[in-house]
């Protein structure tokens, strides 16, 4: 019995510490799709010019599992059923900073207010926004990323070690 109850509590730190490895590895999924998100946009922009819902409702869904939603909100609020505010677009996005979440929705705000040449202007320079966010978050996904599995795995070992 003793020993189930060292398995099943090393077991549990393993498991905390994967979980908070897994936040970081969502954001940097999250940044990599909003990344290719932005830049279709731009391409089909200037090319198809296709109307701004199609275009979010005919994306990869490969990414769009990755973007944690907001699109779907984004049509929602395209719809007329929601408004766009940070509440409604980011419900299940809860592993974004407060910062990034202010530019993404300043991001979708913008979308759609300008002409074909000032708006591809602007994802451009969203563009660049999300490369300097998606490259702080690899840097904290190599950093912490690892580190929180390691030491759940430490953790761990520290209590077979006591109860031992």
């Amino acid at each position: 019995m003793k020993y189930v109850l060292i398995v099943c509590i090393f077991c549990l730190c393993a498991f905390v510490g994967y979980a908070i490895s897994v936040k970081y590895m969502k954001r940097k999924k999250f940044f990599n799709s909003l990344i290719v998100f932005a830049d279709k946009l731009s391409l089909e922009i200037n090319f198809s010019r296709e109307r701004l819902k199609v275009l979010l409702e005919n994306f990869d869904s490969a990414n769009k599992k990755n973007l944690l939603g907001i699109d779907e909100k984004f049509i929602e609020y395209l719809d007329k059923k929601i408004e766009l505010t940070s509440e409604n677009i980011f419900k299940k996005a809860d592993v974004l900073k407060s910062e990034e979440k202010d530019c993404i929705l300043l991001f979708l705000k913008t979308l759609g207010r300008s002409d074909v040449e000032n708006q591809t202007k602007e994802i451009q320079n969203f563009i660049s926004r999300f490369n300097e966010m998606k490259s702080r978050c690899d840097a904290e996904q190599k950093k912490y990323g690892s580190l929180s599995l390691k030491l759940g795995i430490v953790a761990g070992l520290f209590w077979v070690v006591i109860l031992l």
